[in-house]
């Protein structure tokens, strides 16, 4: 079993493209039933140094399209 905090350690990949989308930066959890209802990732620039600057485009990615959860990835499932 796996803590909330321990979700900002972690890279999410989606699984569809294999693409990197960084790593968890915030849990939407619904604190009347307990649950985790999304992870967000952090949007990114398409500038000269993407990543640095955030857009606030953040990705939320639900929780029903969590795949795998790792030691060090989540594996998601993003079309």
């Amino acid at each position: 079993m796996s803590k909330v905090i321990d979700f900002r350690h972690k890279e999410v990949i989606n699984i569809c493209d294999a693409k990197r989308l960084g790593c968890v930066c915030d849990v939407d959890i619904d604190y009347c039933t307990g649950t985790v209802n999304a992870i967000v990732v952090p949007g990114c620039n398409q500038g000269l140094f993407p990543c640095f600057f955030r857009s606030g485009s953040d990705i939320v990615i639900p929780w029903e399209n969590i795949r795998r959860i790792g030691e060090e990835i989540i594996l998601v499932e993003l079309e």
